[in-house]
């Protein structure tokens, strides 16, 4: 089964339409504010894509667009006065930020009343802990791939390669809570095949490409490939498609698997926030 995260996608936005027409009636448009410093190239695609999300559900979309050669001072003003702003209920900044700035500093400025990127500590703290709090975005979309494709995760042995703060630590806690056994992998794990044989479910966000292969995971496995690498001008994910899909129960592609997932749930994400007000 190829998991069509294109597929989930639409539905997830058109429920968040659904509800941001009925919120409206309330007199409460969302409002989400993305900030860009400089012109990423793969930045700039995100943006769009999320403009056009915003477009399709009804959100607002404010674009905040700064110089490569920004000043922290100069960037931090201006999410302090969005963190003000009553019109915007989501406030984003685009990563990766040019060098020269803080992310760890620019991310803690965000209220965490508007962070619906998830990053936020406080919003980390609430969701490590099990509190109500916006969720990671890539995190909270595999979780919907996982279970809109109808798959239990309770009981389950889930494996996550990678422990980024982004995507690896989140997911792992969210599996947690719906009481699958966890085990994450990274770059100092011993003997990563034997730990990822072991997956009912495995996870995979390492930010290399290719590399789980079909000799590494056992038969009807489900895999969320969250990598996204450009090898020879083609997007390839962190799982050798070609030799884990014939084993696989499932399986995402890349690209239209993870991908799409994750400007879904920023809309279900600014959605909420906006919800707040009521």
């Amino acid at each position: 089964m190829i998991i069509d995260g294109k597929k989930i996608a639409q539905e997830v936005r058109n429920e968040v339409k659904e509800e941001v027409e009925e919120l409206k009636k309330k007199g409460i448009t969302p409002g989400l504010a993305v900030v860009l410093v400089g012109e990423n190239p793969a930045s700039l695609v995100y943006i769009r894509q999320k403009e056009k999300a915003c477009e399709e559900v009804g959100i607002v979309s404010y674009k905040y667009t700064l110089p490569e050669d920004t000043t922290e001072e100069k960037l931090l003003s201006v999410v302090d006065e969005l963190n003000n702003e009553e019109r915007i209920h989501g406030i984003l900044v685009q990563l990766p930020l040019p060098e020269h700035l803080d992310e760890k500093r620019v991310i803690e400025e965000i209220s965490p009343e508007k962070d619906v990127d998830g990053f936020h500590p406080l919003n980390m703290g609430r969701l490590f802990v099990g509190e109500p709090s916006f969720v990671p975005c890539t995190p909270r979309g595999v979780i919907e791939l996982i279970e809109r494709s109808g798959f239990e995760i309770k009981g389950k042995k889930a494996v996550i390669v990678g422990r980024s703060n982004i995507v690896g630590k989140p997911v792992a806690v969210l599996l947690l809570m719906r009481h699958a056994t966890i085990t994450v992998c990274h770059t100092r794990t011993t003997d990563l095949a034997a730990e990822t044989r072991e997956a009912d479910i495995l996870v995979v966000a390492a930010g290399r490409p290719k590399m789980i292969t079909g000799d590494m995971v056992k038969e009807g496995v489900i895999v969320i490939d969250v990598g996204i690498n450009r090898v020879d001008g083609k997007l390839v994910g962190d799982v050798d498609f070609g030799s884990v899909s014939p084993k696989a129960g499932a399986i995402t592609p890349v690209p239209g698997g993870v991908g799409p997932m994750t400007v879904a749930m920023l809309m279900k994400n600014t959605l909420e926030a906006a919800k707040k007000l009521l």
